[in-house]
């Protein structure tokens, strides 16, 4: 983000004064005043077989102790997953966990809309700062650092794809002490207000100056339309520093549950067991909270990820059990908010201070990297080239090869019959990964680099069938399509990617009927996340070596 630099590196700097590269116990989060820290996760493997990317944590020499740094399985949306992890701290703990200052981590599911995050997960993004560069887990320790401080025992629900930057007065202090719940609010125009959280804020409570206030809030809505938020209330005056019609609302971010709310929660999670439906941390905690609140969003299932029969019946029992809570805001005037979860803000946001972002990579002699592009822990051949506006991760590009513009290449190591293999999918950045149809009928609405799905099989010599897709419940697209050939190296895997992109491209034939194909769900389940750490560390060792040699030639 452009105004990530400063802030960033200044508290990573802070964060790492604290942290010494070598933890016993307490480990990381305890040290930095949290006392565990959880991470839902939908692909429970993610961090689960990750138990080697924990305790060397990339090419770093971390070591985390597995008994404070847990992954649990995300159960029926990011609500659905907070309420378990409320039950599983106090399986672990007993009533101690009582006493806990939690950090709730989201993982975002599949992250089907960012697909080169997928297989370690969102919250070990690379950004592009540090030395050796920081991880999106590094930042929000770093932005969080001084939050305990200042917290009573309770939890702070976050996602691993967001940044929350904000300034404030030397003697202004984030406080999360009250009861109920209590979010950070951003200044945000209305259109981002359409597809976020926003907070129907007492005017007399604020004045929308200075770096830090603590505001009440009547009610909460979520993604609301233009036309609801001056409904309720929701649109403000920016304040007298800025234009006279420029015209916001406060958004959402990070949320934090008190003590007895949390109980309040756990207790409700008790009595539903098994939960039928969905639940979203947001838009149904977050709706029922705050003396403005009515019941009439338990109806609405418009935002819902899924129009499930249980759910209306499951947000009443929420809005029942949490009507009358206290909303706190603390606006942050001064804020910026960044959502990095899909491609399209992938790229924006790592690109918008340079021409291209070249993280943790080995760029050979004539090797080039087009503009608005992002390579991350890849080896770059010599004569090789990627097209502007592309996403490359985790490859080994041969020399003279050529990545076009605007695509996504992602390599994974996976093991298949006890042995590694590698597989690299390929995708365009604008490619629509989560859509699916019902029926082999419906496959030819499917896009794949801008071509109809339909015409790049018959390119592949690929036949349509129901063997074609790997998923079981009818969802078939390009996240279930079995398409990407398996491969005995990294970079043939690489080159045989390029190749089904070329053929599309050109519309030439590429038959791929001698290779065993796999779809991304199957490349995530037979993942093999120690391979991949590896690579990562020869290519960070090369790094190393390199510029040890120009130091010496200096």
């Amino acid at each position: 983000p452009q105004a990530a630099p400063p802030f960033a590196r200044r508290k990573c700097r802070e964060y790492s004064e604290r942290s010494p590269r070598v933890l016993g116990e307490p480990c990381v989060a305890r040290l930095l005043g949290f006392t565990v820290e959880l991470q839902p996760v939908g692909t429970v493997k993610c961090l689960k077989r990750g138990g080697c990317s924990l305790n060397d944590w990339e090419a770093k020499t971390w070591s985390v102790p597995r008994s404070w740094l847990l992954s649990v399985p995300e159960p029926r949306g990011n609500g659905g997953s907070t309420l378990h992890v409320l039950q599983c701290l106090e399986d672990l703990y007993g009533d101690e966990w009582t006493s806990f200052i939690v950090l709730l981590i989201h993982s975002g599911g599949y992250s089907q809309r960012l697909p080169n995050a997928s297989a370690l997960g969102k919250i070990f993004t690379a950004l592009p700062f540090g030395e050796p560069v920081c991880q999106m887990l590094e930042l929000k320790l770093a932005m969080y650092i001084d939050f305990p401080r200042h917290m009573k025992p309770g939890v702070l629900v976050t996602c691993s794809d967001d940044i929350e930057l904000y300034s404030t007065g030397p003697t202004e202090t984030l406080t999360f002490d009250k009861p109920g719940f209590t979010a950070l609010a951003h200044p945000s125009d209305l259109a981002v207000g359409t597809t976020h959280g926003v907070f129907v804020l007492d005017p007399s409570s604020f004045s929308g100056e200075g770096g830090l206030e603590y505001a009440s809030c009547r009610r909460f809505l979520h993604k609301p339309d233009v036309e609801t938020m001056r409904r309720c209330g929701a649109v403000c005056v920016r304040g007298a520093s800025a234009p006279p019609t420029s015209e916001c609302v406060y958004t959402d971010s990070i949320f934090y549950i008190d003590q007895s709310a949390a109980k309040h929660l756990l207790t409700f999670y008790k009595e539903v067991g098994t939960l039928c439906c969905e639940i979203d941390a947001y838009g149904d905690f977050l709706q029922a909270l705050g003396p403005g609140a009515t019941h009439d969003y338990t109806q609405d299932t418009s935002n819902a990820t899924a129009e499930e029969p249980g759910l209306v019946e499951v947000r009443r029992k929420l809005y029942s059990l949490l009507r009358g809570t206290a909303l706190n805001v603390i606006v942050l005037n001064n804020s910026r908010f960044y959502h990095i979860g899909t491609t399209q803000e992938y790229l924006f946001h790592f690109t918008a201070d340079s021409k291209l972002n070249v993280i943790q990579s080995v760029l050979e002699p004539g090797g080039r990297v087009g503009p608005g592009a992002v390579v991350e822990y890849c080896q770059i051949g010599p004569g090789a080239s990627v097209g502007q506006g592309s996403i490359i991760s985790g490859a080994c590009i041969g020399p003279g090869a050529d990545v076009p513009s605007g695509c996504l290449l992602s390599s994974l190591s996976v093991k298949v019959s006890g042995q590694v293999r590698y597989v690299s999918m390929a995708f365009g950045v604008e490619d629509d990964l989560k859509k699916s149809v019902k029926l082999l009928s419906d496959v030819h609405s499917l896009q794949f680099f801008g071509v109809g799905l339909l015409e790049c099989l018959a390119l592949w010599g690929v036949k349509v069938s129901e063997q074609l897709f790997s998923s079981e419940n009818t969802r078939l697209g390009l996240w279930t399509a079995r398409i990407f050939p398996v491969c005995s190296t990294l970079s043939e895997s690489v080159r045989m990617s390029l190749k089904m992109l070329n053929s599309v491209r050109h519309m030439t034939a590429f038959d791929l009927s001698g290779f065993q194909l796999l779809s991304v769900e199957e490349m995530l389940t037979y993942k093999d996340v120690e391979d991949m750490l590896k690579f990562r560390k020869q290519i960070y060792d090369e790094i190393c070596q390199q510029r040890q040699k120009e130091k010496s030639d200096l």
